[in-house]
């Protein structure tokens, strides 16, 4: 806390230019989450603001994202359903789960397993990360052309026969719980039948036909009645949108293009007096918290949503610490992840009290607040309260947006959240593994199976599918490759009985790294502090590779951002005994020869040493 106010003018600047970014973002995930825009401002102003006080990065920036938006819309849905549909009777239960989430992120920093998360493979958060694109994308494509199942009168008139079928289901239900035995009393449940209104039909195939139509592969199997009832104004708003996103980026990133889409394309419908559809009405005036959540907490009410809570609270240390990462490599810091789950823990249990969307660490938004200055917990303090500012002066204003246009932002974060690096590796990467006669890459199998999994099915079981499969795939791989235990971590570097001839002048200039084991998911976290290690005064590093047998994906990428980033400092880097599993990964994506020219690469340190004696230059 003593330093809190060090850096007043730029976290001022970054929490507000956050904020900023933050808005448009969270009307959009709060609409398409099913609980309304204002769930997803409220989850900002709490989650950034109570995150950054009690949290373990400084810099970050948190609120609801693109992967909890998405599991939060598939939990809404489901309680909704199970609720007849009554968004009202379902809300207690869905803020207990949000709730739940929360408290649950808080007893996982407080046991200590932030530093575990480390140990996700690369294939299986990018099959994630893709999956939450494609989600995203599915599911906006709907209101991007105008079409709400619910309002299909065609559509929802094919839900009428089971409707009916779902209503006796739960008279026969409540007769049960009220302990009437149905037989002897069978002019009771027919009174009850014959008080079943068209109304309550309606109502009910309404909620059957949005629950048809929901998630991805609902989205997908109504997209043509979507077509054939095409609503060209909406279609209009979201192409706009979409376009002036990616457009004004290209004329400038110091102002964020999705609120200037969202300004433009609102301006446009509403100066016109255009026939749109309008988001729902945002409240007016301080946000106060929902008690009825409590009004009937049991541990038997809570019992059905632990699983679900649970799903949430993983994901989202999961996407706090990705983006934590992020936060450390460009402030050349180290988070506290356990402190981080207990601050994300805090800032979701407060904005579930208060009716808010659950949310995570942001990459873009701490990206955006680390260029504009913000260096301490402050910035995120004060994008919070950007938020609220917002909320309580343009409230009413905001309720005026069109619901084409947040359905546009949206499917451009879709665009923006897949992960281009990993889907451009796949033709490139090492077919390792035989099913029958096709020849597959493990990475790519893995990847892939999160993919369509998490897209299809279910987000949660498809990680854990991921790891399962990339954990059976990697003791295969190090029990045929090496019995040697990962040793890549050291920061006193003992001297190999062929080093002793080194020039003791040039010990300065050249820093002698070793790696001992294979560089995996499980070892790329001390990797990347390598550049820690190395001294100011070196200008060239030499990485013995000899009994590095074994390199993965995620290897691979941390050898590249190792690279990149010694290549930024004009630092040499020259390998030695490089093997032939890590030189065929490390070709296959041009670190070699782009990165590491094969004149760099030395059979064993003799030739490396005669390299060193004849083109470093002693400056000490």
């Amino acid at each position: 806390m003593k330093n809190l106010f060090s850096n007043i003018k730029g976290d001022a600047f970054g929490g507000i230019t956050a904020g900023i970014v933050a808005l448009p973002l969270a009307l959009a995930f709060g609409v398409s989450s099913g609980l309304g825009p204002s769930a997803g401002l409220y989850g900002a102003i709490f989650i950034s603001f109570f995150a950054a006080l009690f949290g373990g990065t400084p810099t970050q920036i948190s609120g609801p994202t693109a992967p909890m938006t998405a599991v939060s819309m598939i939990v809404i849905a489901g309680i909704i359903a199970a609720n007849d549909g009554d968004i009202d009777k379902a809300l207690p239960a869905i803020l207990t789960v949000f709730l739940l989430a929360g408290l649950m992120q808080i007893g996982l920093g407080a046991i200590g397993l932030g530093k575990y998360i480390r140990y996700i493979p690369y294939p299986v958060v990018s099959g994630f990360m893709t999956a939450i694109g494609l989600i995203i994308i599915i599911t906006q494509i709907l209101p991007s052309l105008g079409y709400y199942p619910k309002e299909d009168t065609v559509f929802v008139e094919q839900f009428k026969p089971q409707a009916e079928e779902v209503i006796l289901e739960n008279i026969l239900k409540e007769e049960a719980g009220e302990g009437i035995l149905v037989l002897e009393n069978f002019k009771e449940t027919i009174r009850r039948s014959n008080e079943i209104s068209q109304d309550n039909i309606l109502k009910e195939s309404q909620t059957l036909a949005a629950k048809e139509a929901s998630g991805a592969f609902g989205a997908l199997k109504v997209i043509p009645r979507a077509i054939k009832n095409i609503n060209w104004l909406e279609v209009l708003l979201a192409s706009g949108t979409i376009i002036i996103v990616f457009g004004f980026k290209r004329i400038t990133k110091k102002i964020p293009s999705s609120l200037v889409a969202l300004i433009v394309m609102s301006g446009i419908a509403v100066g016109f007096g255009l026939n749109y559809r309008p988001i729902e009405e945002i409240p007016t005036g301080i946000p106060m918290p929902r008690l009825e959540m409590f009004s009937n907490f049991s541990l038997g009410s809570v019992t059905p949503y632990i699983f679900t809570a649970l799903t949430l609270a993983l994901l989202g240390a999961i996407d706090s610490l990705l983006t934590s990462v992020v936060a450390d490599n460009m402030t050349k810091t180290k988070h506290k992840p356990n402190k981080e789950l207990v601050g994300q823990g805090i800032g979701n249990s407060i904005a579930a009290v208060f009716g808010g969307l659950p949310g995570a660490g942001a990459t873009i938004r701490t990206v955006v607040n680390i260029n504009a200055g913000g260096k301490t917990k402050l910035s995120g303090m004060i994008a919070g309260i950007m938020l609220l500012i917002i909320l309580l002066g343009l409230g009413p204003i905001a309720s005026k947006i069109p619901a084409a246009v947040l359905a546009g932002i949206l499917i451009t974060v879709g665009i923006g959240v897949m992960d281009y690096k990993g889907l451009k590796a796949i033709p490139s990467l090492p077919k390792d593994i035989k099913l029958g006669p096709i020849k597959l890459s493990s990475e790519v199998l893995i990847m892939m199976t999160v993919l369509l999994l998490s897209t299809f099915w279910d987000l949660i079981y498809a990680v854990g599918i991921g790891l399962v499969i990339a954990s059976l795939m990697f003791m295969k791989k190090i029990g045929d490759i090496t019995a040697e235990r990962s040793d890549v971590k050291s920061l006193k570097e003992e001297a190999w009985d062929d080093e002793g001839s080194f020039p003791s002048n040039l010990k300065e200039e050249v820093f002698i790294k070793h790696l001992k084991g294979p560089l995996f998911f499980g070892s790329t976290s001390d990797f990347q502090a390598l550049t820690l290690q190395i001294p100011p005064t070196a200008t060239t590093v030499i990485l013995r590779l000899g009994r590095m047998q074994y390199m993965d994906q995620s290897g691979l990428y941390a050898m590249e951002d190792m690279l990149l980033e010694l290549q930024k400092y004009k630092i040499n880097v020259l390998f030695v005994g490089l093997l032939k599993q890590p030189r065929y990964m490390m070709e296959r994506i041009d670190i070699i020869p782009d990165l590491i020219p094969n004149e760099h690469i030395f059979k064993d340190f003799k030739t490396c040493l005669k390299w060193v004696k004849d083109n470093v230059k002693d400056k000490y």
